[in-house]
């Protein structure tokens, strides 16, 4: 099995970067991972302005998948991650919604052991492996690693997991896919501004889709498919994500829009994934008891 080793990165989108190496579909591969400080922390005397921050957010990649091509529609199935032994929980003033109440600079390392972590000789919680960072270069542009988007990118959502896939729009030959920013447990919205932000190994199979380009990343899991929507602000990226999911099922159950937008709202859920990058995202939940496949789609 391939073996893509975390000292080749990106940290941002952009169709003009280089592929590091190519892989066939339906090919298990391993992507190493750097931490989202890109490995620059060791101890907990190393503070956040004491690093690089354009080094924020390393995506292993870019990888070029064979056989697909601009307008094609790749499903990533997240077939393990295996998480390194310890991570980072960093706060430091104007991180996050609560940015304005620290004071001083804080650097925690957290140790992992059987499965949990322990945030100190008192409390430990398990741990919930996830993918922060997945995507492809966009049309045009450069587009940084720490922002999310239609490509996908820093998108923080905590069901980006073992077990799930990611359909993503190809809009250059070949893909050109990066991954990284794992966390080993993190809530919906990210409130201080990170997960446990930790380095790992993450196994992939990319597929194509026989389907027409979607419009933004569709994340599937055992119960449902999340519609990923990024935008400005909550207002923004719910009309965003909410048009898109009704103009889904309006083709796949054959309804008119009203139907299918009060359909949305007796059965799907709409949640936060993070709010503390460049852009918000949202993801809207259509459950499978609604709609088994979406695919093919034609809109």
């Amino acid at each position: 099995m391939k073996v893509i080793k975390k000292s080749h990165y990106i940290t941002s989108f952009n169709r003009q970067h280089k592929p590091i190496i190519e892989i066939d579909l339906n090919q298990p591969f391993i992507i190493e991972t750097q931490d989202c400080y890109c490995s620059q922390i060791k101890k907990e005397d190393t503070l956040r302005s004491q690093i690089n921050g354009d080094l924020m957010n390393p995506s292993t990649g870019p990888i070029f998948i064979r056989e697909v091509f601009a307008g094609d529609v790749i499903s990533l199935e997240i077939m393990k991650i295996q998480l390194e032994d310890q991570g980072l929980m960093l706060t430091f003033p104007g991180l996050g919604p609560l940015g304005d109440l620290i004071e001083e600079q804080k650097t925690k390392i957290l140790a992992i052991k059987d499965d949990f972590i322990y945030f100190n000789e008192e409390i430990k919680f398990p741990i919930s492996p996830m993918v922060g960072v997945i995507g492809v270069a966009p049309k045009e542009g450069d587009i940084p690693t720490e922002y999310p988007g239609d490509h996908g990118g820093n998108m923080d959502t905590k069901e980006i997991r073992e077990g799930s896939k990611v359909y993503l729009p190809v809009s250059v030959d070949g893909g050109l896919l990066a991954l990284g920013d794992l966390h080993g447990a993190m809530g919906d919205g990210e409130l201080s501004g990170m997960g446990l932000e930790i380095g790992g190994k993450v196994q992939v199979k990319v597929k194509k889709i026989n389907t027409k380009t979607i419009k933004m990343p569709i994340v599937e899991t055992e119960k449902e498919f999340l519609i990923i929507a990024s935008d400005k602000d909550f207002k923004a990226a719910s009309r965003k994500g909410i048009l898109y999911a009704s103009q889904i099922i309006q083709e796949k159950l054959n309804l008119n829009f009203q139907d299918a937008y009060s359909l949305l709202s007796a059965t799907c859920d709409i949640r936060i994934s993070q709010i503390v990058n460049p852009l918000l995202t949202l993801k809207i939940g259509l459950p499978k008891t609604l709609i088994a496949n979406i695919f093919p789609l034609n809109i």
